[in-house]
C-alpha cells in the first residue's frame, strides 16, 4: 500500500470508534455517548479549559492525545470506570489494540501516535496529567447534568468516584475542586451517589 492508502485505511478503521458505547448518558439522559463523542467533547474542553492546568501545557499535543487515546477500544472495548473485573485485562487488551490500530499507519505516523498513546497511559507529563483530568471530569459533568442518572442506576458509592478521581487534581486543582463542588457534592446530597 502507498502512504496515502495506509492513511485512508487508518481513517476508515477509526470510524469504528463511533460504535463503541460508553456508560455515560448524554445531557438529555436518553442515550449513552460513544467513544468518538467522548473524545470530541474532551478536545473542546481542553481548548477552553487549558488555562486552569496546574502548569503550562501544549494544547495541540493534549488535544491530539485525547482524540486518539480511546481508539484502542475499537479492539479492546470500553472498560467501565467501575468494572473491577474488566480492569484486570484492560491493559493487555488495549496494548494489543494499540499495536494493531496504530500499525495501520505509515511507520512514522504510527510511531508518533503510539508514543502519544503511551504518554497518556503513563500519565506523567503535564499534557498527560491534564488529559486525564479531562477524561475524569467530562463523564462526571455529564453524570451531574443527568441528575446522577448513571450513578444511581449502578449504585455507585462516593469512595468509587474518589478513587477514580484520585489523580484528577494532578492536572488541574481548580477543575477538580469545581467538579467536586458542582458535580459530585449535589449528587451526594440528592442521594444519587451512595456514601
Amino acid at each position: 500500500m502507498t502512504r496515502l492508502e495506509e492513511q485512508f485505511a487508518f481513517l476508515k478503521e477509526i470510524d469504528r470508534e463511533k460504535f463503541i458505547g460508553r456508560q455515560t448518558y448524554l445531557t438529555d439522559g436518553k442515550r449513552k455517548e460513544n467513544d468518538a463523542e467522548h473524545a470530541w467533547h474532551m478536545a473542546v474542553m481542553t481548548i477552553l479549559l487549558s488555562e486552569y492546568a496546574n502548569e503550562p501545557i501544549d494544547v495541540l499535543r493534549t488535544v491530539t492525545m485525547l482524540l486518539i487515546h480511546d481508539l484502542v477500544e475499537i479492539d479492546a472495548g470500553d472498560t467501565y470506570a467501575y468494572d473491577e473485573e474488566g480492569k484486570k485485562t484492560q491493559h493487555q487488551r488495549e496494548e494489543a489494540g494499540a499495536d494493531r490500530i496504530f500499525g495501520l499507519l505509515p511507520e512514522d505516523q504510527g510511531k508518533m501516535l503510539r508514543e502519544l498513546w503511551d504518554e497518556f497511559e503513563a500519565g506523567i507529563t503535564p499534557e498527560a496529567r491534564f488529559a486525564h483530568t479531562m477524561d475524569n471530569i467530562q463523564p462526571t459533568m455529564l453524570n451531574a447534568a443527568t441528575e446522577g442518572k448513571a450513578w444511581a442506576e449502578r449504585g455507585i458509592h462516593l469512595d468509587q468516584i474518589l478513587n477514580r478521581n484520585k489523580n484528577t487534581a494532578d492536572g488541574s486543582e481548580t477543575l477538580w475542586k469545581y467538579s467536586r463542588e458542582k458535580f459530585i457534592e449535589p449528587n451526594i446530597k440528592a442521594g444519587k451517589i451512595l456514601k
